[in-house]
C-alpha cells in the first residue's frame, strides 16, 4: 500500500528557500544541496559559529546563501527569516522546518515521589517548545509569505510551485521507549501537516503543497551512544545526507502534497498513501463513511473560531 518516493533535485535553480536548523546535521546537508541545485537559501539556527561559517563557504554571486539567527521559539525570530528572504529576493518559493530537539530529562521519571514531582519539567517542556511551537510559527508565517505574488515581477503565478516541509520523526506514527516529550511533540508536527494539507493548498494565488518527513535512525549526534549498537545489529540507518535528499526531492517534485515521507537506509516511502486507503478496514466502513460526512459538515472549522462561548 505504500509507495517508494525517488527524489530528485531538478527545477531548483533560483528558487528561493527558508529552512530552521541549517547549521549542522541534515540541516546543513539541505543547505549544501539546495546551494548545489543552484537554490537561494536562507536558513536560521541558533547555533551561530557554524552557521556563519557555512554561509561563509558556500556564498556566491549566482546562488544566496544567508545565516540568520533564529530560536524557534520566538516568534519575532521566524518573522526576520522570512523577512531576510523575501526582501533580499522579492519572494519565497519553498519553506523547511527542520528544527528539533531530542529528548531532554526524564518527564516521566519511575523514581518520581510526591516531592520530586512538585518540580516542573522545565528542561522536557523546552522539547515541545522547539518541535511544536516552532514549527506552529514557522507556518503561520510562510502560510502568509508564500501565496505573496513576486515582489519583483518576475514569477509567473500559473507556473508557480510553492512548498511547507515540515521535518517529524518516525516517533510521529510509532512509540519508542523513554521518549515521551519528543514522541509527541512529533506526532504534533504530523497533525499539524495533515490539518494544514487541505487548506493551503487552496490558497491563492499561489497552492502551497504541504507535507512531512519522518526519518527513522539518522546518524547525527543525537544518536550518540546508540549507533554502533545499531550498527552491529544489521539495522538500516540513513546518513544526514540521505533525509536532506528526500527533502530537497520533496520540494522539487511539484506534485506531492499531504504525504508523509519515511525515511529508512536512505529510501523513502509515502506511508499517508497506505494509511488513507486502508482506512475501511481498520476503521470500519461504516464509520470511514459517517466520518467522512462529519468532515464535510465542518468546512473550514469557522464555528469554532466564530462560536465565542468556546472562547477563553
Amino acid at each position: 500500500m505504500t509507495t517508494q518516493f525517488h527524489p530528485h533535485a531538478s527545477n531548483l535553480e533560483r528558487k528561493v528557500v527558508v529552512l530552521t536548523g541549517g547549521a549542522l546535521g541534515v540541516g546543513s546537508c539541505i543547505v549544501r544541496q539546495l546551494h548545489a541545485a543552484g537554490a537561494h537559501v536562507f536558513f536560521g539556527d541558533v547555533l551561530d559559529q557554524p552557521g556563519q561559517a557555512l554561509e561563509r563557504e558556500l556564498s556566491s554571486d549566482d546562488a544566496k546563501v544567508k545565516f540568520v539567527h533564529c530560536d524557534v521559539t520566538l516568534y519575532a525570530d521566524n518573522l526576520a527569516l522570512f523577512d531576510a528572504a523575501y526582501t533580499a529576493c522579492g519572494r519565497i518559493d519553498h519553506a523547511i522546518a527542520n528544527a528539533g530537539l531530542g529528548e531532554q530529562g526524564n518527564m516521566f521519571d519511575p523514581n518520581l515521589t510526591l516531592e520530586s514531582v512538585r518540580e516542573e519539567p522545565k528542561k522536557s517542556m523546552s522539547i515541545v517548545n522547539v518541535n511544536l511551537k516552532g514549527p506552529l510559527y514557522f507556518s503561520r508565517i510562510a502560510s502568509a509569505y508564500l501565496k505573496q505574488p513576486d515582489m519583483n515581477g518576475k514569477g509567473g503565478t500559473a507556473a508557480a510551485d510553492k512548498s511547507l516541509t515540515l521535518v517529524s520523526s518516525v516517533a510521529g506514527f510509532r512509540e519508542d521507549p523513554g521518549l515521551y516529550v519528543y514522541i509527541a511533540s512529533k506526532h504534533g508536527v504530523l497533525g499539524l501537516m495533515r490539518s494544514l494539507r487541505g487548506t493551503l493548498i487552496q490558497s491563492q494565488p499561489y497552492p502551497i503543497r504541504t507535507n512531512a518527513i519522518c526519518p527513522w535512525m539518522t546518524r547525527t549526534r543525537l544518536v550518540a551512544g546508540i549507533d554502533e549498537v545499531w550498527a552491529k545489529a544489521g539495522l538500516p540507518s540513513n546518513e544526514p545526507e540521505d533525509v536532506a535528499r528526500v527533502i530537497v526531492g520533496v520540494l522539487a517534485d511539484g506534485k506531492v502534497n499531504g504525504g508523509t515521507l519515511y525515511v529508512e537506509g536512505g529510501r523513502a516511502w509515502n506511508v499517508e498513501e497506505g494509511i488513507l486507503k486502508t482506512r475501511h478496514q481498520w476503521l470500519g466502513e461504516k464509520q470511514e463513511k459517517d466520518l467522512d460526512r462529519g468532515t464535510q459538515l465542518m468546512g473550514g472549522g469557522e464555528h469554532w473560531i466564530e462560536n465565542k462561548s468556546s472562547q477563553v
